[in-house]
């Protein structure tokens, strides 16, 4: 067949147009079309031309529209500039913490998933240093805490920004936003996304170091005999449900009921809110293999051995003291700041 259409006869009947298109693929006329190509890369852009063969940056919200002032940025503003496809990935950030939260991006950003991100600072120079780097990505909620307040994790200045976590989220869902919450304590090792089965209200995980089979339940587990559970409130995926709302508003509800009692902490009120309001939301207990606690990751070299391939979001908690933090996270290589900064959307701090 191909001889039959390239063949002397066939040329010779062809049209004076087809003769000139066949002379475009002669060496000049390849020339000549990369040069035309060249020409609309360079020129269409600076006319704004639907043709412009080159992506953009896709944000639902532009630079133009950004503050000037950080302080007037709110957490709508912020939303909107960061959401994609109706989801934000946040976090809460005091200013000691910023090598956790950059090791953390960098993880994110392995995952393509960066630009999801927002960052709620917790403090004024959190504020500015990360929209300085990467304008739009941090906002403050008033009020401000001081700069030093939360340098120890656990410390009781870390639980009282901990604490305003559930506010800040149930903000983000009356605003319509899919929401998925992150201690910068993690690292990402696969897509998180991937793992959210279903369209169940919230997503959450188990915080013991009791191995589960691998085909456990999803349920949110039953309490223990004194009547408690073990969630973890460090990483949290909520959709822009009743449910969802409901389950934010009781954690609101039980941190204030019991401030003397939990001392700040969020996570024992977290579990209570969990349990009081079961009946009304649709929980999902994610896979123990692919979001371990630290417990279980970092102290059962079996285990770990033995899921290998399966893990997805490392927590490193089950230790006290940022710099017990960061040694765990070097020994265990995921201490990812030192070689690989220039994968964060903040690039190195200094």
């Amino acid at each position: 067949m191909a001889q039959q259409l390239f063949s002397p006869s066939h040329l010779s009947h062809s049209s004076t147009s087809n003769l000139r298109h066949i002379s475009l693929m002669s060496h000049n006329g390849l020339l000549l079309l990369v040069a035309l190509l060249l020409l609309l890369g360079v020129s269409l852009p600076w006319i704004a031309s639907p043709l412009f063969i080159f992506p953009k940056k896709s944000s639902s919200y532009s630079y133009s529209s950004l503050p000037s002032n950080w302080r007037d940025y709110s957490l709508a503003q912020a939303a909107k500039f960061v959401a994609k496809e109706g989801t934000v990935i946040v976090c809460t950030v005091s200013y000691p913490f910023l090598p956790f939260l950059n090791n953390w991006l960098i993880s994110v950003s392995r995952q393509k998933h960066q630009d999801r991100v927002l960052v709620i600072a917790e403090d004024y120079a959190t504020l500015y240093l990360v929209n300085k780097k990467w304008p739009g990505h941090a906002v403050l909620i008033p009020p401000a805490l001081d700069s030093q307040t939360a340098h120890k994790f656990g410390s009781r200045g870390f639980f009282k920004f901990t604490s305003r976590r559930p506010r800040h989220l149930l903000q983000l869902l009356e605003l319509g936003y899919n929401v998925m919450y992150n201690d910068v304590d993690m690292v990402w090792l696969q897509d998180p996304f991937q793992y959210l089965e279903g369209s169940h209200d919230a997503y959450f995980t188990d915080d013991m170091t009791k191995i589960k089979p691998l085909n456990h339940s999803h349920d949110l587990p039953p309490p223990d005999r004194n009547g408690v559970t073990y969630i973890c409130s460090c990483m949290i995926f909520l959709r822009p449900t009743s449910g969802a709302e409901i389950l934010m508003k009781k954690w609101i509800e039980e941190l204030q009921d019991g401030t003397k009692a939990y001392e700040g902490n969020d996570q024992p009120a977290f579990n209570w809110a969990l349990n009081k309001t079961a009946s009304q939301v649709d929980l999902y207990l994610l896979s123990q293999a692919a979001f371990p606690t630290g417990g279980l990751y970092f102290k059962n070299e079996t285990w770990v051995r033995e899921t290998k391939g399966k893990h997805v979001i490392v927590h490193n908690n089950y230790i006290i003291g940022y710099e017990n933090k960061m040694k765990r996270f070097h020994d265990f290589g995921l201490w990812l700041v030192d070689d690989h900064a220039s994968e964060s959307p903040l690039g190195k701090l200094e």
